[in-house]
């Protein structure tokens, strides 16, 4: 025998809506973050997304950076790929070459993600961050 739904008001149905929203909202919050640290945390590919933050909002172009971190073209593709599937780097093609720039607001987010709960859980204001 089937149970009969349970009638809740509009205002605890919105409540509870919200509640699960705010929860997605969060572990997707969550894992779009440790992904973008997870391409972060391999040595060449910091190497390459510090080298392309330095180039400014205009990029450089995939030989500068190959010359920079000295590898082979398809590695450094597969490390270019990585960091913008993070969302940490965006790439724009101008005829034959391609350039790759920072994406400055996605680093800002992640930034200020790993700050936002700073000295909550008792520190004194201000001791530590």
């Amino acid at each position: 025998m089937l149970a009969r739904p349970v009638q809740i008001g509009r205002r605890k149905w919105v409540a509870l809506l919200f509640e699960n929203v705010r929860n997605i909202f969060v572990a997707s919050k969550l894992e779009r973050h440790a992904e973008q640290l997870g391409a972060l945390g391999h040595p060449v590919r910091l190497a390459i997304l510090r080298f392309i933050v330095q180039a400014g909002s205009e990029g450089a172009a995939a030989g500068e950076i190959q010359a920079h971190v000295d590898l082979p073209a398809s590695t450094l593709s597969h490390h270019l790929k990585r960091l913008i599937d993070a969302g940490v780097a965006r790439t724009r093609g101008e005829g034959t070459f391609h350039y790759y720039s920072a994406d400055y607001d996605a680093l800002r987010a992640l930034t200020a993600y790993l700050w936002e709960d700073c000295c909550k859980r008792g520190a004194k204001a201000g001791s530590c961050c």
